[in-house]
Formats: structure tokens, sequence, C-alpha cells
């Protein structure tokens, strides 16, 4: 996956926001990758993000092996998640 594509998803994201309108309108615009949403603290707090924004952060999906795992390789990724963060207390 390309920087031009992550950089133009945080720009999708941040027009529509990062609930079900924001995923919906990631796979529109880029049907042949993988798309998921999940909370923040699901994800491994090492695991560093690909890009965040106010509320959010994009994650690296991996495919292999018939399975998917998040990854901090961008060569390797299939889709993002998009993560809804929490605000801090």
């Amino acid at each position: 996956m390309n920087a031009g594509i992550v950089a133009e998803a945080c720009a999708l994201i941040a027009r529509l926001g990062h609930g079900e309108a924001g995923l919906a309108a990631l796979r529109q615009q880029w049907p042949a990758l993988r798309f998921v949403a999940c909370a923040d603290d699901d994800v491994p707090p090492r695991l560093k993000p690909a890009a965040s924004g106010e509320g959010w952060a994009l994650y690296y999906i991996a495919g292999g092996e018939h399975c998917l795992a998040l990854s901090s390789d961008p060569q390797t990724a299939i889709g993002l998640v998009l993560a809804e963060c929490a605000p801090d207390d």
C-alpha cells in the first residue's frame, strides 16, 4: 500500500468522519482493499498507527495464508483498520 492511499484515506475520514459514513466511503473509493472498524483499545499498544487524526487511527492489515493480521509493513498491507479512539479522560 502506498503513502498516497493512506493520505487520501486520512483526507476522506477528516471530511466524512470516522463512523459508518467514513468507512463506507473508504470501501467505495478502494473496492479492492479491505477496510474494517474497531476500537483503538482492541489494537495492541505496541503497534504504531499508519496515520491518525482526532478520534481515530489507521492501521495496516496484512493478509497471508487465508488470515488477516495487523501489520506495521505497508508493503504487505491489503487494507486498513479504522480504529476509533476514546477521548482522553
